[in-house]
């Protein structure tokens, strides 16, 4: 067996490596290359060096929309991860009906983000008309409308990562901490949570990953509105590529600068969670 493995191997995975050259590796190739290049389209691409990031990185709008999507992602992870763990906590206890809980609050996730972005524009819109007020006329409205809404799609995913952490941790180590006088906050930061950092590690990259890649919800929840103030960076990449004319070459040059931030961010947050892992 492990010999027709070694012989037959290329068979098995040279098709999915050549699409994923062709899905993934080419496009990000050419994509990088486009960003030094004024174009409309891929076939009439002329060099002009690094006049799309001098553009992109002299847009105010751009900058606006990152500092914006940067406390949008704080906020959400902090909201996110907090919540989810303590979800998680009380649906660990041997209670009845857990499973049902685990279960609703997992099914928002199942439901794509442009239809709830509209579900949730309906509910807070119906609701802030009641006080003269819209979620498109004010960036901060349309903040924590954004909030309320990823924190309702995304916790019970987290919330699922915690449960399998949690339900990693040895009961012996639990009574032995009882045994010696423990009580229960003890218990939760001297055991549960350095035992959680694995899955503490994970939610937080999700978190923050999803945070800056959010499109779909603020599409459709405000759209930018009110005058660009609440566009993030993810949708303020698609209007520069698509809704303006010339510009292409200055959308792919932010495209890129974004994929660096990301990686980056992504990176620090891993190495701080991962060195937390191995001092506990």
């Amino acid at each position: 067996m492990e010999k027709n493995l070694k012989k037959f191997w290329p068979i098995f995975v040279l098709p999915t490596m050549i699409a994923f050259f062709i899905g993934f590796i080419l496009p990000f190739i050419m994509g990088i290359y486009l960003s030094f290049c004024d174009f409309t389209t891929v076939t009439d691409a002329k060099f002009i060096g690094l006049k799309n990031y001098v553009l992109a990185l002299g847009d105010a709008i751009f900058k606006h929309s990152f500092w914006y999507t940067a406390a949008f992602a704080l906020v959400s992870l902090l909201i996110i991860n907090i919540i989810a763990f303590a979800l998680a906590l009380a649906l660990t206890k041997k209670l009845k009906g857990t499973n049902i809980f685990r279960t609703i609050f997992f099914m928002p996730n199942l439901i794509g983000g442009i239809v709830l972005g509209y579900i949730w524009q309906l509910i807070l819109s119906g609701i802030l008309s009641q006080y003269s007020m819209a979620i498109n006329l004010d960036s901060t409205l349309g903040f924590w409308g954004l909030i309320i809404l990823v924190c309702w799609q995304q916790i019970g995913y987290m919330m699922i990562i915690y449960i399998a952490g949690l339900q990693s941790i040895p009961e012996d180590m639990m009574e032995a901490a009882e045994i010696d006088g423990a009580n229960r906050i003890q218990k939760l930061f001297k055991i549960t949570i350095p035992m959680m950092m694995p899955s503490i590690t994970i939610c937080t990259f999700l978190s923050i990953t999803n945070g800056f890649k959010l499109f779909d919800q603020n599409l459709a929840l405000t759209a930018g509105e009110p005058a660009k103030m609440s566009e993030m960076m993810a949708l303020n990449i698609f209007n520069t590529f698509y809704g303006r004319s010339g510009f292409e070459g200055v959308g792919q040059a932010k495209a890129v600068l974004f994929f660096i931030l990301v990686v980056l961010i992504g990176l620090v947050q891993l190495r701080i969670t991962r060195n937390k892992e191995v001092e506990q």
